[in-house]
């Protein structure tokens, strides 16, 4: 039955600020409110010593159910909450009742309410809260039913009415691959939300000591359900240093941001758990309630998330009576919460592990049709093409990239390579041309003493950003001593934000060349490799930042390691990690962010080849790739006699001992490659296990370390008690002396007083007894006188 609207009632509660709070900078404030079992609760916000909540609350109900409440005297609960976002621990930290008599139609100026039960005994916090009375001529359900102040101005309730956030649940849809939340007769706007599991630390710290583990080697996963749909990771074996790649797992919903948001409140919070077998040992949970706390704005400009890092806690941490492990030693995984819409592409924002490559991360698109995950591997394009080129329709090409672009069609990939062009090409120092143009029979000599180089460079990462705003990076650098002057630039940009660390794709580049040993060290020494920091804006011009300088010449003071050709021949390695600060471009030149990178330089010896010819033919693979032709010196045959080294049984001996002595050598290095295999293998497997070692003592430090903390509380309080003790028994040994001494005067005032009744009692019977005898006296006297 549908009443009045006339009738509808609105009791407005509003939570305005707070005074005399602690300031807790590591804690938001939260105030629940509960009427009849229906419960709200206020945005978070920071846990200062004067928050401000700003917010009001709403139930719905008609003038007969407020009459009954009124006289059930029905109370209004608010209860105040200090929430960890790390950890989501929440801790009650006191409440407030209302009396819903209060509540007039007329409106009356707030009140300050203190805070009950208050925990914070040092403290005397107070709330500003009014109670008021509303008109709700909008509302048409007779049902009670409670919902928040924002969306009552015309937004989810008001727009399907009856709609109970508890009955919001999703809907499969097979056909159309995706999942309905809300009316499907309002809800037509599409969206993404991707769940991604990108690192994780301290694991061995769930694994208690007495827990046995299988006797095979364990495999250990991450497990949560996203949707109904569970989701697992790629198992991984190590718990001390976890090398897993980074999955996304995504789902597509078809619903609205206002029905979304209450979805997204009324549900639990995603729990994730570290498993081994059928075995959980270890949880967090992400909240998904702030993800849509800023309404429709933010997620029609950007996507939203919710990023970092949760501490994993273990199952019935309190029956175990496991201790409290510090925060640097607590087990944590990075998770990253993303919702969008479905015409928007984002990327995770949290830094990925440096031992795994961002190209090599896997995205798991959940089907909704058997609700299993779907992995596809993400790959980079080695040799980028002209179509690859002219297919983006997201960003558009600058300047500068069309111009790289041109160059990259004359680079061929490398074998081996994880990503990016790898140019292969002769130094200017030997006249080698670098042009793209093909060249017809064209013979290049290299000097005798020319060695075969290789030098790769990989820029890794940015970090320590101190740009006000999030750029859209990409580098870029030149260095025409390899052979060409093209730009080699890193692509696709990357999100780059405060306070976080980003590796770049496609950011692997090596170049093949021939030059002599001291003009490559000359060079190396005298010219630095340039790379620029740019921001790509898709509205904009591109934006210089800033520039980085690469010292070539410290991979020349790097260690040299031996390995062998594809040949079989010894060559050297030398490599140096190292990181470096862009520096503005503009202004004063100070530091804007460091670029971590590596460079290695390989030296194949003497070049075999004395001749390159560049023929039509090279045209086929890129202009870059050149074929050798090796150089060979003309016989001389006399037609008189032979001279003894130029008989074939000679020639045949020769090249049998020529062939032993190869043999030899293959021979022993092969052998000495087998020795570095297995002492690499030693190594590797000593340092495992020092590093076990090493995670095992710091366990049993940081145990032991608990424990030694318990013990000096646990002595501390013994202390304490022996003094109160030893303070009781003094004052017990001074008590009973003061009633030995009160006891000791109160007998003798007893026996002075006995003595003295004593001798009053004798005196009085002395002047009885002389009374006696003198009317004694007197009747014997008056006898005679009778």
């Amino acid at each position: 039955m549908v009443s009045r609207a006339a009738d509808r009632l609105l009791i407005v509660v509003s939570v305005l600020e707070g005074r005399y709070f602690p300031k807790r900078p590591k804690h938001v404030l939260i105030v629940e409110a509960k009427l009849d079992g229906e419960q709200l609760a206020t945005d978070p916000v920071e846990h200062t010593d004067q928050p401000e909540f700003a917010t009001e609350l709403a139930w719905e109900l008609d003038r007969k159910a407020l009459h009954q409440h009124r006289l059930q005297r029905t109370p209004i609960k608010l209860q105040c909450f200090a929430l960890d976002p790390v950890s989501s621990a929440r801790e009650n930290i006191g409440y407030i009742v209302l009396d819903l008599r209060a509540a007039q139609e007329k409106k009356r100026a707030p009140k300050w309410y203190p805070l009950l039960s208050n925990k914070y005994p040092k403290f005397k916090p107070e709330i500003q809260i009014g109670v008021a009375l509303e008109m709700d001529s909008k509302a048409l359900v007779d049902d009670f039913k409670a919902k928040e102040a924002p969306p009552r101005e015309g937004k989810v309730l008001n727009l399907f009415p009856g709609l109970d956030p508890k009955s919001i649940v999703p809907v499969l849809n097979e056909e159309e691959g995706y999942h309905q939340i809300g009316p499907a007769e309002y809800c037509r706007d599409h969206f993404v939300m991707s769940v991604t599991i990108a690192f994780a630390t301290q694991l061995e710290q769930l694994v208690p000591s007495t827990m046995k583990l299988p006797d095979r080697q364990p495999e250990f996963f991450f497990y949560y359900s996203l949707l109904g749909n569970d989701v697992t990771n790629e198992p991984f074996t190590d718990l001390i240093n976890p090398n897993f790649e980074p999955e996304r797992a995504s789902v597509r919903i078809r619903s609205t941001v206002d029905v979304l948001q209450v979805y997204l409140c009324a549900q639990p919070k995603l729990q994730i758990h570290l498993c081994c077998g059928d075995h959980s040992l270890g949880s967090t949970e992400v909240p998904l309630s702030g993800l849509l706390k800023k309404g429709n704005v933010e997620i029609d400009q950007h996507p939203v998330a919710i990023e970092g890092p949760f501490v994993l806690v273990p199952p019935n941490r309190a029956k175990q009576k496991l201790p409290q492990l510090p925060l640097d030693l607590a087990p944590t995984v990075g998770v990253s919460v993303i919702l969008q819409r479905e015409s928007m592409t984002t990327q995770p924002l949290i830094p990925l592990n440096a031992a795994t490559e961002p190209e090599q991360s896997q995205k798991k698109v959940l089907s909704p049709v058997s609700g299993k995950t779907e992995s596809q591997q993400q790959r980079s394009q080695n040799v980028p093409s002209q179509a690859d080129q002219c297919s983006s329709k997201e960003d558009v090409a600058t300047e500068s990239e069309v111009e790289s672009l041109k160059f990259e069609k004359g680079t061929k990939p490398r074998k081996g390579a994880d990503s990016g062009p790898v140019a292969i090409s002769q130094p200017n120092p030997v006249g080698v041309s670098s042009s793209s143009e093909p060249v017809s029979a064209q013979k290049i000599v290299i000097p005798p003493a020319s060695h075969h180089f290789c030098f790769s460079i990989d820029l890794r990462s940015i970090r320590g950003l101190e740009v006000g705003f999030p750029i859209n990076c990409i580098l870029r650098y030149s260095y025409p001593f390899f052979g060409s002057a093209a730009p080699i630039m890193t692509s696709p940009p990357v999100e780059v934000r405060k306070n976080m660390e980003v590796f770049l794709p496609k950011s692997y580049c090596a170049f093949d060349f021939a030059t002599m040993p001291h003009q490559l060290q000359d060079t190396f020494f005298r010219l630095p490799l340039l790379v620029e920091l740019w921001h790509k804006d898709k509205t904009a011009k591109d934006l210089l930042l800033g520039v980085a300088r690469l010292q070539l010449s410290n991979v020349l003071a790097s260690e040299k390691t031996r390995f062998l050709g594809g040949n079989g021949e010894q060559c050297w390695r030398q490599t140096c990690n190292e990181a470096v600060s862009f520096t503005a471009a503009q202004g004063s030149g100070s530091r804007i962010a460091d670029l971590s990178y590596a460079i290695t330089l390989e030296d194949y010896g003497l070049v075999k080849v004395q001749e390159v010819v560049v023929s039509d033919s090279s045209q086929d693979v890129g202009a870059g790739q050149q074929r050798h032709v090796p150089h060979t010196q003309p016989r001389c045959v006399p037609e008189d006699c032979p001279e003894p080294r130029e008989t074939l049984e000679y020639k045949a001996a020769l090249e049998l001992e020529m062939w032993k002595e190869m043999q030899e050598d293959i021979f022993e290095n092969q052998l000495k490659k087998k020795e570095m295999v297995h002492m690499q293998a030693l190594a590797e497997e000593w340092k495992k296990r020092d590093r076990e070692r090493e995670a095992l003592v710091k366990k049993k430090v940081a145990e032991y370390n608990v424990l030694e903390e318990q013990l000096q509380k646990t002595l501390r309080d013994l202390d304490k008690r022996e003094r109160q003790l030893f303070s009781a028994e003094s004052e017990l040994q001074r008590v009973k002396k003061e009633l030995q001494a009160e006891h000791e005067r109160n007998l003798q005032v007893l026996q002075d007083s006995l003595r003295r009744a004593r001798e009053e009692c004798a005196h009085q019977i002395e002047l009885e007894r002389s009374k006696i005898k003198q009317l004694e006296e007197d009747k014997h006297r008056l006898h005679q006188q009778v």
